[in-house]
């Protein structure tokens, strides 16, 4: 399944994923932000369960702000995941 989400409080804009049918993160791509930290996390994310890396990344936040895009990357997966499951 790929799947776009739109960030919301982060300078990365948006983040396009692919999840296989496993529920194992293959492909992760930011758009904006720091563009180094996030392709960093995007080679470290990828090949793993998509319910890992929620449970690793969500709650991070980003200095004084209440999110981070490594926890935007949390939102979204669960969000694919949920959308998937109604599916």
């Amino acid at each position: 399944m790929k799947y776009t989400y739109y960030t919301q409080g982060t300078c990365s804009s948006q983040i396009d994923m692919e999840v296989d049918d496993q529920g194992i993160l293959r492909d992760v791509t930011f758009y904006g932000g720091c563009h180094g930290n996030l392709q960093g996390i995007s080679v470290l994310v990828r090949g793993m369960k998509a319910s890992d890396v929620i449970s690793k990344l969500q709650g991070i936040r980003c200095g004084y702000k209440n999110t981070s895009c490594p926890d935007q990357l949390a939102t979204a997966l669960r969000q694919a995941l949920a959308h998937e499951n109604n599916d």
